[in-house]
């Protein structure tokens, strides 16, 4: 297991009143454990330096600095993440975790630090373009999601599309497609999905949009962005820290994603890694 520490001594003044804020005196008491993937870019990745960087390193050490507390970055395999979290192996997760009914039955979260959605990516040459590109499909609303959703099972009927494993992507496409006739086929790593997809062993690739941003860049030209975006239901609400069960690490992490929001350093963090402003008005 790789461990990559970042650690911030407050620079608050005891003059401020700050220091007296309930939230940060348990942050001070303690070093705040975060698990991460470093395999997701832009949300975060490995530096070949072994240093874990991307939008939320840097969105951890912003809210260390706010609130006065150390940290740890630990990079875990992102499958059996949430039940670590649970076993107590770390304090948070911050990994792009959706904020979904079926999660919160089990865990806590945080505000939102981005907006939700997911959508497919092929490649150009391939000719394989999926209908209703560009429009935003809610989930929620079943009776209105259901034509997108067999308008894009028939465009991929005896087709493999590569997706992350236990993600709500995972879930979308075993719920929705696969029994359309469409192929899922599930990978450890992003990364992963997205080499097969570029080696033709794969079709398309579906991924949460701000995931998909990186992937986009880097291969310009070659691939595009196909068919709807979907959010809503399954597909969750938005990005944000996980935390246990009743942990009084909320607070804390709401009082300074919502200070960042204020102030628009959340939206400069974003508009960094991302190229837009993917964060929510908290």
């Amino acid at each position: 297991m790789t461990v990559t520490r970042r650690t911030f001594v407050s620079t608050l003044a005891a003059g401020t009143g700050l220091l007296a804020a309930p939230g940060l005196l348990r942050a001070q008491a303690r070093t705040i454990r975060f698990a991460t993937e470093g395999a997701f870019p832009p949300f975060n990745q490995t530096a070949p330096s072994g240093a874990i960087t991307g939008f939320e390193p840097e969105l951890v050490q912003a809210l260390s600095e706010r609130q006065g507390f150390e940290f740890e970055l630990i990079a875990q395999a992102w499958d059996g993440m949430i039940q670590g979290l649970i076993d107590g192996k770390y304090d948070a997760v911050v990994d792009a975790i959706s904020v979904t009914p079926a999660r919160q039955e089990v865990i806590d979260f945080s505000l939102p630090y981005t907006t939700g959605g997911s959508a497919f990516v092929t490649v150009n040459e391939t000719g394989l373009t999926l209908p209703e590109t560009g429009i935003k499909v809610d989930l929620a609303d079943e009776a209105g999601a259901k034509p997108a959703i067999d308008a894009v099972a028939a465009a991929l009927k005896g087709k493999t599309v590569a997706v992350q494993v236990s993600t709500i992507q995972s879930g979308f496409l075993d719920t929705y497609l696969a029994p359309q006739g469409v192929t899922v086929r599930a990978y450890q790593t992003g990364p992963e999905a997205y080499q097969d997809l570029l080696n033709g062993r794969a079709d398309a690739v579906m991924a949460s949009v701000t995931n998909l941003s990186a992937f986009l860049k880097k291969n310009e030209g070659k691939v595009a962005i196909s068919g709807p975006t979907f959010g809503g239901g399954l597909m969750g609400n938005g990005a944000a820290i996980a935390i246990a069960k009743g942990s009084d690490l909320a607070a804390m992490f709401n009082e300074g994603l919502k200070a960042m929001s204020d102030d628009g350093s959340l939206s400069d963090l974003s508009a960094k890694w991302f190229g837009i402003d993917v964060t929510p008005k908290l």
